[in-house]
């Protein structure tokens, strides 16, 4: 049996019991592709399996995702006589843990706002002002940069300020209220675009590059590695990865958190609602982002005096 045959038996196995196995599937299909499709399964060597397993980069949890997404590849094949044994390697590192995310201060914020509007590179074909207002979205309104480069014109109502933000991760579609400030960018950036690509439908792309067509994430996502570079922005307590183009989103949750604390708000019951607003299915995967800075504690600790010494009421 070839390796495409296995895979392809495998996939429509998973989906007939009702799993999704959306990522299963492309890793699979990665597989394959790495591997070679007409590959006979006594041929597959282990090595390229590590190649495979290892990847270019550094260790992530990633790995072990491929990895038991493959044992249970060679469980399935051994149990149906299509494989005597599995290819895989017997040793298995042990997982780095938890990505850590990098919150930026608001004034680091400013810094990548302020040196987009003067970046360009050759053959990038992403203009200044594009590129500030991708990094307003994904700051203000806390998108995942998918969602921000997926946005239709029709998306985008800049009338009662709100985005459509249509079957996302979770594969559902939610509406994210805009700020008054964050409305008038996106405005004035649809202004520009339909002065400059005038045929313009509800269908065509709300970011564009400066020949109308949709801003690629892996475009976006370069850009940013090297206005990070540029400013100056770097981590410095040891974490896995030099700061993200995601990291903004969590800033924003952080920052909310904040300001919430500052302002004397109920944060418990206004948590779930900020839940919601990043598209969450629930609050636990909200507080993954919300790691404790030094001015998040600060504020918290503040409150929790305010509770232990009697000066927040309770009605």
């Amino acid at each position: 049996m070839t390796l495409h045959d296995l895979v392809a038996e495998y996939i429509v196995l998973k989906r007939s019991s009702g799993c999704d196995f959306g990522s299963g599937t492309k890793i699979l299909g990665a597989f394959t592709r790495a591997l070679g499709a007409e590959t006979e399964l006594p041929n597959i060597r282990k090595d390229r399996v590590v190649a495979f397993l290892n990847g270019s980069g550094p260790l992530t949890d990633y790995w072990h995702h491929k990895y038991y997404t493959l044992a249970t590849l060679y469980r399935y094949a051994i149990s149906r006589g299509y494989a005597t044994e599995t290819p895989l390697p017997t040793y298995v590192p042990k997982s780095p843990g938890s990505l850590v995310p990098y919150i930026y201060s608001r004034e680091e914020i400013r810094r990548l706002l302020d040196a987009a509007t003067r970046y360009r590179k050759l053959g990038l074909h992403l203009e200044p002002d594009t590129f500030r207002a991708i990094l307003l979205v994904l700051y203000g309104a806390a998108l995942r940069i998918s969602e921000a480069a997926n946005l239709n014109e029709a998306d985008v109502d800049t009338d009662d300020a709100v985005l459509t933000i249509r079957e996302t991760k979770f594969y559902k579609t939610r509406l994210v209220p805009l700020g008054s400030a964050l409305n008038r960018v996106l405005s004035n950036y649809r202004k520009r675009t339909l002065a400059l690509h005038r045929t313009r439908t509800d269908d065509a792309p709300f970011f564009v590059d400066c020949k109308g067509a949709r801003l690629l994430v892996p475009t976006i996502r370069q850009a940013f590695s090297e206005l990070r570079t540029m400013v100056g922005i770097s981590r410095s307590d040891g974490g896995r990865y030099q700061p993200r183009l995601h990291d903004l989103r969590h800033s924003s949750a952080v920052h909310r958190l904040t300001a919430w604390y500052a302002e004397g708000a109920d944060v418990q019951r206004l948590l779930p609602r900020l839940s919601t607003y990043l598209g969450h299915y629930t609050v636990a995967a909200t507080q993954k982002y919300l790691t404790m800075t030094p001015e998040l504690l600060r504020q918290a600790s503040a409150r929790f005096e305010k509770y232990v010494f009697g000066e927040v009421r309770h009605d």
